[in-house]
């Protein structure tokens, strides 16, 4: 029988609570950060955190990946190095890295996962990185299907691509703009979000075609409609975004991304299954429209060249789902057409006759009339959004799944005066246990015992089972109920241990000893360590150049970002039409205190930003 395809729902997890909250509302896997390099410095966990989550995530055969995807300096390279050590001995399953430097090291033989910090656009870098040594590689978020395809067929290791959350509007890894402007490397996990900062639009006459803009803010991802048509292409892990989020949001985002991806893969049960163990139940309809997010988008995924909105001019922050048009205001009293129901204290946002977003919040609700806390002037014909919905954060507030893994139990006599207890994991092969009593004498009982016996032995409390099927041979002998609980907790217990011996590990594939596709590397290829150059010097590179962070040449005009989003195109003024004559360039970005220049490649569609990195 052909191996079936595992598919894996990866959830981000910002500490120990939330990684047990994702894994419960049924993901395959998560990540999260050790207690220094990974790429959000804010969601550092220690070595008892993170253990915590491996003795949970273990019960359902959920993998736990760590992110030390930053760039590690010299004097860094041995505290990285004990790290890995530390973090190996904890059971992690795998290492989400940037810097070559850990396949340099003296290391044990962990998993290690190219991250999308690798900037993985092409089949040449793929190979080149599995040939490495990598067992996972995360795509670059820019892909689209038919691109996604073309890696596939050059790479037999899984896929592993981005489906929700926030973007980088540069390609990831590639961007110098925070460490240049401010000090702070995004690839040293301090990133200043220079993507969500307000600019003036300079045309090449010097006009200000735009004043105040989010310029380069991109709405987030959200692919769940397109999980199937991903499959098809080659992704086997679908990553969400987030590790900086609250649990509400790992809640909402995991549950619905989980029920999509289960829909999936029962329809095609002779090939796909999931990558861990364990069925969810939902207290509650996950629902994206009221998770954060700055307007949806597909980004790239089906056209090289979509004509659609990609930016949110107007504020960086959650703008929310459209939920009505205002029909009047009068000062603290506003009065909405909608078919939703509001809640006292729901948040909401609309867009100013200035253009910006603006937010408030109600004090109380009666019906589609909205009493506000503070006066305010709402043309008729706005369109409003909710950005906080009370009545679903409430819920979420409570516990709002739980997982267990489906058992079957066989109660037997394994002769005249001892009972057994045969207990399996039905979606694990080889996992059972049996566990057995001897009866102080033999008594038939007047009455049928059996659904008595099948309701004691399924009462499975705090344990991750349920019974799932049961078969009661022992006949009409009365059994005290006292010692089928013995029987039962002693065959649970050997369960425990037969599924954590059952457990298996995926160690580093074995480098093949690649050679890089090209000669020489530059400051964005990001080698910023011995470790690094010693790694490409033995792939075939000849010149390497150092990242901006080590060399301190930040004072002349460097490229800070290289993205395939085009303000051009976004603004309906490309270059390859008409309007976009309309539009004189070169154009510029005016910050607080910095200029940014924009040039286009029409060839490629790509757009560049280029900083002369004087920070003021």
């Amino acid at each position: 029988m052909k191996n079936k395809r595992k598919i894996e729902l990866l959830a981000p997890a910002r500490n120990a609570d939330i990684a047990i909250a994702a894994i419960d509302h049924g993901a395959d896997a998560v990540y999260m950060g050790a207690s220094h390099h990974g790429a959000r410095s804010q969601a550092g966990n220690s070595l008892d955190n993170i253990k915590r989550v491996v003795d949970y995530a273990h019960r359902f055969n959920v993998r736990v990946y760590i992110t030390l995807n930053t760039l590690v300096y010299n004097s860094e390279l041995e505290e990285v190095k004990s790290l890995v050590w530390n973090l190996y001995h904890a059971g992690v399953d795998a290492l989400i890295v940037q810097d070559m430097s850990l396949l340099e090291m003296d290391l044990p033989p962990i998993a290690l996962h190219a991250s999308t910090q690798c900037d993985i656009r092409t089949p040449e870098k793929a190979r080149f990185l599995q040939d490495a040594g990598f067992s996972q590689l995360v795509l670059a978020r820019e892909l689209t299907l038919d691109e996604i395809r073309a890696i596939r067929k050059e790479t037999t290791v899984p896929l592993e691509a981005f489906v929700h959350g926030a973007l980088c509007v540069s390609y990831s890894g590639n961007c110098q703009a925070s460490y240049l402007l401010t000090g702070r490397s995004a690839n040293r996990g301090e990133c200043a979000q220079m993507c969500r900062l307000p600019y003036n639009l300079i045309d090449g006459n010097g006009n200000i075609i735009m004043k105040g803009a989010h310029l380069l803010s991109l709405k987030d991802m959200n692919r769940i409609d397109s999980l199937s048509e991903m499959i098809e292409a080659g992704i086997d892990s679908f990553k969400i975004e987030g590790r900086l989020k609250d649990i509400e949001y790992i809640k909402t985002v995991v549950a619905a991304y989980r029920t999509e991806l289960d829909r999936i893969i029962e329809a095609h049960p002779d090939r796909l299954e999931r990558s861990s163990a364990g069925k969810s139940e939902f207290s509650f309809t996950p629902s994206l429209k009221e998770s954060f997010n700055r307007g949806y988008t597909e980004y790239f995924l089906k056209q090289r060249r979509p004509q659609v909105s990609m930016a949110t001019f107007e504020t960086p922050k959650s703008i929310g789902a459209a939920v009505g048009t205002v029909t009047r205001c009068d000062s603290k009293t506003l009065t909405v057409k909608s078919k939703e129901t509001f809640h006292n204290g729901d948040g909401f946002s609309y867009k100013a006759a200035d253009g910006t977003m603006q937010g408030f919040r109600i004090n109380r609700a009666e019906g589609n009339r909205l009493l506000l806390n503070s006066p305010l002037n709402i043309p008729a014909g706005t369109t409003l959004y909710r950005n906080q919905n009370n009545a679903y954060s409430a819920i979420l507030k409570q516990r709002t799944a739980v997982r267990k893994i489906p058992v079957e139990m066989i109660l037997r006599l394994s002769d005249n005066d001892t009972i057994a207890l045969d207990i399996a994991i039905t979606e694990l092969r080889n996992c059972t246990a049996t566990a057995s009593l001897k009866l102080e004498q033999i008594e038939k009982s007047n009455k049928p015992q059996e659904e008595t016996r099948k309701r004691t032995l399924g009462k499975l409390g705090d344990t991750p089972y349920s019974l799932e099927d049961y078969n009661d041979t022992v006949g009409d002998i009365f059994i005290p109920l006292s010692l089928l609980s013995t029987l039962k907790r002693d065959a649970v217990t050997a369960l425990d241990r037969a599924r954590k011996a059952a457990y298996r590990f995926e160690y580093r594939r074995k480098s093949e000893n690649p050679t890089f596709y090209r000669g020489s590397l530059l400051y964005n290829d990001n080698v910023a360590n011995k470790l690094s150059r010693a790694f490409y010097s033995k792939a075939g590179v000849k010149e390497i150049e150092e990242s901006l962070e080590t060399s301190g040449h930040c004072n002349t005009r460097r490229r800070v970002m290289k993205t395939r989003y085009c303000l051009r195109r976004e603004l309906g003024k490309c270059l390859k039409t008409p309007q976009g004559k309309t539009l004189a360039g070169p154009l510029s970005l005016k910050g607080a205190n910095f200029v940014l220049d924009l040039e286009f490649d029409c060839n490629k569609c790509e757009m560049s930003i280029y900083s002369s990195g004087i920070r003021k």
